[in-house]
C-alpha cells in the first residue's frame, strides 16, 4: 500500500469519527424540567370522580388523581439504566442532582407530570377478583421523545391509592432489587419488557411478612421508576365488561385509545388489505379483519402474546404470577413479583410459593395460561360487542398458531437446526429433566459440539461434562444415544461448526438473572453497598458475550440457592 493510499484511508477513517462524535454531540440531552409531558391517558379516559386515597370501589372511571405520598429520609441513588435515559432523551448527568432521589422517590413533585393510578381486575389464580388496580403504583404522566415514540413513567412503591385494599402501598429493597434488575435483564435478552429507569431506597422502614407464616418484620423501603409506552392490561378492559352495561363503552374507549396511540397502523387499515380467514367450512366462519379494527387488533395483542410466552420459554422465564392483570396488551413482560430462570431444569417449576400445590403459572404451562388469558380478553371484547364469536374464537386460534410457529424458530435457532425435529427435541428435554441439567449452561454448552459422527462414544458427551454431572451408566447411555441423533442432524445441516457456534452462542445466553444472584446483590444492599446491584447489572447488559473475569455469574448455583426465599418467594413485597 502506497503513503497515498494510506493516507487517504486514514482521512476516511477520521471523518468517520468526526461524523460519531457530531452525531452524538446532537443527541437531544434533555434536563427534568425539558421532558416533553403529553399525558394522552388522563386527557382522553373518564376519571375518578374523588380523588381521595381512601380504598374503595372506584366505578366509571379508568384511573384516579393521586399524588405519591411515600415518607423518605434522605433518600438515596440505588442503580441507573443508561440506557433507558437514552430512551427517554434524558441527560445522563441529570442521575448526578441533589433532587434526583427526592423526586423519583415521589417526594418532590415532578415538574410536568399529573400522577395517577390505574383502575383494573382481574382474575388470580384463574378466579375472577374484580377490582385491583394500582395499589402501590403511581404513574407520572406520559413523556413523547422526539422520535414520537410514547413512554410512561412509574413510580412502585410510591404510597396508598384507592386501589390498595388493606395494603399500605410500599415497597421494599428485596422486591424492588429483582424488578429493577430483571426489567433491564429481560430487555438485554431480547424479551419484550417493561423498563426500569432508577432504583431507590426511601431511608424508611417497611413491615413485611416475606412468607405468611406469622413472622413479620423490618426491612428497608425502596421505588423504582418504571418506564413502558403503557401499563394498560388484560384487567384494565375486563373490569368495566364486568361491571355490566353501563361501563361496556368504557372497554370501547379504552380499545380505541390503546389502537390510536399503539396500534395505528390497524386505525390506517383499510379493504384493499384483504385480511380474510377461513376458520371452518360455512361462509359464517370466514372472518374478516380488515372490516372490523377491534378484531384486528385483538389478533395481534394473541400474537404478542404468543410471541413473549414462547421467548419466556426459549430462555426458561417463568413469570410466576400469570394473573390477566398481570398481561399487558403491548405483549410486554409486566409485573415482576415472584420470578425465576431454570437452573436444574424442572418443567414443574414455579417460582411462586402462593403457586403451590397446583402450580397453576409453573413453567411448562406458560403457553396453555397465554391462551388461557387471551380467551378472557376475547371473552370481554364479546361482551363489549367489539367481537363477534368467530372472531373471538380465531384470536384464540391464532395464538396457538403463533406459538408454535415462534417456539418451533427459537428451538431451532438453540439447537443450531435447519428444521424443526419433535421427537430430537422431546427426548433432549426429557432426558433434562430426569437428569435435572442447567438449562441455561446446557443450551450454551451445546454449541461446542462439533458434526463429526466418527467421534467414538466413549467422548461423544465431553463438550457437555460439566451440565451433565453424577451420572450412571444407563443415563450416560441415553445421552450418548440422543448426542449421536443431534451429531447426524448436524452433519444434514451442513453449516460449518464454527458458524453454528456463533450463531447458537448470539441466542443462548451465557448470563442469566439467576434468583441466587439477585439475593446475592440484595443481602449487600440492605447492608447499603449497592456495588453488587450494579455489577450485577452491567454483566447482564450483555448475556450473549464471553466477559472475560465475570465468569463467576454463569456458574451452576450453590446449595444455599434452593432454600425458601431465593428459589421461591411469595406474592409478599
Amino acid at each position: 500500500m502506497d503513503s497515498q493510499q494510506s493516507s487517504s484511508i486514514e482521512q476516511v477513517t477520521q471523518d468517520l469519527k468526526n461524523q460519531k462524535l457530531t452525531h452524538d454531540s446532537n443527541r437531544t440531552k434533555l434536563k427534568l424540567e425539558e421532558l416533553n409531558w403529553d399525558h394522552s391517558f388522563v386527557r382522553e379516559l373518564p376519571a375518578d370522580s374523588r380523588v381521595d386515597n381512601i380504598p374503595r370501589q372506584v366505578f366509571h372511571a379508568c384511573y384516579t388523581k393521586v399524588s405519591p405520598s411515600v415518607e423518605v429520609d434522605n433518600p438515596q441513588l440505588v442503580a441507573l439504566s443508561e440506557s433507558v435515559a437514552e430512551s427517554l432523551e434524558l441527560d445522563p448527568k441529570e442521575f448526578e442532582r441533589p433532587d434526583f432521589p427526592l423526586i423519583f422517590s415521589g417526594a418532590s413533585p415532578f415538574f410536568g407530570s399529573l400522577p395517577y393510578a390505574q383502575c383494573y381486575g382481574g382474575h388470580q389464580f384463574g378466579t375472577w377478583a374484580g377490582q385491583l388496580g394500582d395499589g402501590r403504583a403511581i404513574t407520572l404522566g406520559e413523556l413523547v421523545n422526539s422520535k414520537k415514540e410514547r413512554w410512561e413513567l412509574q413510580l412502585k412503591g410510591a404510597g396508598k391509592t384507592p386501589y390498595s385494599r388493606f395494603a399500605d402501598g410500599l415497597a421494599v429493597l428485596r422486591s424492588s432489587v429483582r424488578e429493577f434488575l430483571c426489567s433491564e435483564a429481560m430487555h438485554s435478552l431480547g424479551i419484550p419488557t417493561t423498563r426500569a429507569l432508577c432504583l431507590v431506597t426511601t431511608g424508611k422502614f417497611v413491615v413485611r411478612d416475606m412468607f405468611y407464616d406469622g413472622n413479620p418484620k423490618e426491612e428497608p423501603g425502596a421505588i423504582v421508576c418504571r418506564v413502558a409506552p403503557s401499563f394498560l392490561r388484560f384487567g384494565s378492559y375486563q373490569l368495566h365488561a364486568a361491571r355490566g352495561k353501563e361501563d361496556l363503552d368504557i372497554v370501547r374507549r379504552l380499545a380505541d385509545y390503546a389502537i390510536k396511540h399503539h396500534f395505528p397502523h390497524i386505525e390506517n387499515m383499510n379493504k384493499s388489505e384483504s385480511l380474510s380467514f377461513n376458520t371452518g367450512f360455512d361462509d359464517q366462519s370466514v372472518v374478516d379483519l380488515s372490516s372490523n379494527k377491534y378484531a384486528a387488533w385483538a389478533v395481534e395483542v394473541a400474537e404478542r402474546t404468543a410471541s413473549l410466552v414462547a421467548g419466556w420459554q426459549g430462555v426458561g422465564f417463568t413469570h410466576g404470577v400469570l394473573n390477566t392483570d398481570n398481561m399487558s396488551i403491548l405483549g410486554l413482560t409486566i409485573d415482576y413479583g415472584p420470578f425465576g430462570f431454570l437452573d436444574a431444569f424442572d418443567p414443574s417449576y414455579t417460582p411462586n410459593t402462593t403457586d403451590l400445590p397446583g402450580r397453576r403459572y409453573c413453567f411448562a404451562n406458560q403457553p396453555d395460561i397465554g391462551l388461557w388469558n387471551i380467551a378472557q380478553f376475547a371473552a370481554t371484547l364479546q361482551a363489549a360487542n367489539l367481537l363477534q364469536d368467530n372472531e373471538a374464537n380465531y384470536v384464540m386460534e391464532r395464538y396457538g398458531t403463533k406459538f408454535m410457529d415462534y417456539y418451533q424458530a427459537i428451538m431451532i435457532k438453540k439447537l443450531g437446526l435447519s428444521k424443526y425435529n419433535k421427537d430430537l427435541i422431546s427426548k433432549l428435554l426429557n432426558n433434562m429433566a430426569v437428569d435435572k441439567v442447567d438449562y441455561t449452561n446446557f443450551f450454551r454448552l451445546l454449541s461446542n459440539v462439533k458434526a463429526d459422527p466418527s467421534i467414538p462414544d466413549t467422548q461423544i458427551l465431553t463438550p457437555l461434562k460439566a451440565v451433565l454431572l453424577d451420572i450412571g451408566q444407563e443415563r450416560r447411555e441415553a445421552w450418548t444415544s440422543w448426542m449421536k441423533c443431534y451429531t447426524q442432524e448436524l452433519v444434514s445441516s451442513g453449516v460449518p461448526d464454527e458458524e453454528r457456534k456463533v450463531a447458537m452462542d448470539s441466542v443462548n445466553p451465557k448470563y442469566i438473572l439467576r434468583n441466587y444472584l439477585c439475593q446475592s446483590a440484595i443481602d449487600a444492599a440492605e447492608q447499603g453497598d449497592f456495588e453488587e446491584v450494579r455489577r450485577l447489572l452491567k454483566v447482564m447488559e450483555h448475556p450473549y458475550d464471553e466477559q472475560p473475569g465475570m465468569e463467576k455469574y454463569a456458574r451452576l448455583p450453590p446449595a444455599w440457592a434452593y432454600r425458601p426465599g431465593v428459589c421461591m418467594l411469595s406474592c409478599s413485597s
